[in-house]
């Protein structure tokens, strides 16, 4: 992985557990995801516009269809990840298992469908950083709350949809060339045209009231959410999956330290030991 690709996930993981920060600490619903990935679609309308003039971007039917699959599939990804954080599982618990199932399954179809073929050092270091992601975990089996159980649950089912769309979308930004910025803009529209009328008929009213009592929020999720896919979009144009996937997990140890220090959830110690297997599993991944 060159220095720049590593970089680019870099960024993007400290973006994207701030936004889930901002998620679990606001409560989510239904009305604020939705109303969050609207305003990103006004927010990122001018920047699209240039990179589709900036690449000359010419639109086909299969780009389409591609966009339509990957909306579907990030749809489901937001809601089972807001309902997991709904039902009670910590940030740093939640957000670990999700993020460690992702790349795991991953890294196996990369290897076994697509025929990529990274080094042992840099599978060594995206398989330390999964574990390391689990460690952070401590024993959620042990969980005996039904609430507790349920996250978990949903944690894990968060974990298999960002492996499909990452698989998904790794094929739309290097096998069709979809520029990033548009293919993630076309995807978020879709999104959004499934979750208006979801939001609306879940909790009518949701939406608008997301806006005026959380807005400041609404804004900073529909910035940082896309900005860290688009990051990562643009890393995989140019770098295989097996290795971008399980770099951006570093976001975990991002997660767990604010939900350590900012939410108060303690065992900063094994936070510690994880955070160094995570730092050696990037250094293999750099190393590769």
């Amino acid at each position: 992985m060159t220095a720049f690709a590593l970089g680019l996930v870099l960024f993007s993981a400290f973006v994207h557990a701030s936004w889930n920060f901002l998620l679990k600490k606001s409560g989510g619903g239904a009305g604020l995801v939705t109303a969050a990935s609207a305003a990103s679609l006004v927010v990122y309308a001018p920047v699209v516009a240039v990179a589709v003039w900036l690449h000359g971007y010419r639109f086909e039917p299969i780009h389409l269809a591609l966009m339509l699959g990957s909306g579907v599939i990030h749809t489901g990804y937001f809601l089972l990840l807001d309902r997991a954080y709904r039902s009670g599982g910590d940030l740093s618990i939640v957000y670990p298992l999700a993020r460690a199932t992702g790349p795991l399954l991953s890294i196996v179809v990369a290897v076994a469908a697509l025929g990529e073929r990274p080094s042992p050092t840099a599978m060594g270091g995206a398989v330390l950083i999964v574990v390391s992601a689990l460690v952070l975990t401590g024993n959620p089996l042990a969980w005996r709350r039904g609430a507790a159980r349920q996250a978990v649950a949903f944690a894990l089912l968060t974990g298999c949809t960002i492996a499909s769309y990452t698989l998904w979308d790794k094929a739309s930004v290097s096998a069709w060339l979809i520029p990033p910025l548009v293919y993630d803009w076309g995807c978020n529209a879709f999104r959004v045209c499934v979750l208006l009328p979801w939001a609306r008929a879940r909790a009518p009213g949701s939406v608008g009231q997301a806006w005026r009592e959380r807005r400041k929020t609404v804004i900073a999720i529909a910035v940082m959410s896309p900005l860290a896919y688009i990051l990562v979009l643009t890393a995989m144009v140019f770098t295989p999956v097996s290795l971008v996937a399980p770099a951006r997990e570093v976001s975990i140890l991002f997660a767990a330290l604010m939900g350590a220090h900012l939410l108060r959830e303690g065992d900063i110690t094994r936070r510690l030991v994880a955070a160094v297997g995570m730092a050696l599993g990037i250094s293999g991944l750099a190393l590769g």
